[in-house]
């Protein structure tokens, strides 16, 4: 395979890789050579891009990062900030399978860092920011009171079905799971 890119289509494959095995296998049974192999890029040239495995997956969080921000984006064609809510509720379903199989690849990911000694702070909370913060917004404009709070309980309950549908390998609980968040949410003044 001929890299056309250069150095960027490297790292990038690099990071896209990490991404990959990091969601299926997890950080600390994912090596530096299956991520080197499964890129195509040789393992010395690895350590060009990234000093540390733990320099690569921060680049995988940041990308995670942007991925959200764009997803949240999205949701901004609707006007109505409960639309935008039920519009990010009913988005978590589709990837049932593989909720089933392997988790949220946020939460999972954050769990997984959050046990490890010498892990910066904050690298992988982070993504949960991003989901709380935005969530705590619409709640805001939604005029819902304790919008922090609403916040927390909803994407509790997002991340606490994709745990349960991981754990009972059962990819319909999560839809189940985002009707009744949307009853929840609906019921809120």
């Amino acid at each position: 395979m001929t890299d056309t890119t250069g150095g960027a289509g490297k790292r990038n494959r690099l990071v896209a890789s990490a991404r990959d095995l990091l969601y299926r296998q997890g950080v600390s049974r994912t090596t530096l050579a299956e991520v080197a192999e499964a890129a195509d890029v040789p393992l010395g040239n690895v350590y060009y891009y990234f000093k540390t495995k733990d320099e690569l997956v921060e680049a995988v969080i940041d990308v995670h990062a942007d991925e959200l921000r764009a997803m949240f984006a999205s949701f901004d064609q609707h006007e109505d900030p409960r639309e935008r809510l039920r519009a990010f509720i009913r988005s978590r379903p589709q990837g049932g399978e593989y909720l089933a199989r392997y988790g949220c690849p946020h939460g999972s990911l954050c769990q997984e860092l959050s046990k490890r000694t010498g892990q910066p702070d904050g690298t992988c909370a982070t993504l949960m920011a991003i989901y709380v913060d935005w969530s705590a917004e619409q709640f805001r404009l939604m005029g819902a009171g304790e919008d922090r709070d609403l916040a927390v309980a909803l994407i509790a309950g997002v991340e606490g079905a994709a745990l349960l549908s991981n754990t009972f390998h059962d990819p319909g609980l999560m839809a189940r799971q985002a009707r009744q968040l949307e009853r929840w949410l609906d019921s809120l003044p």
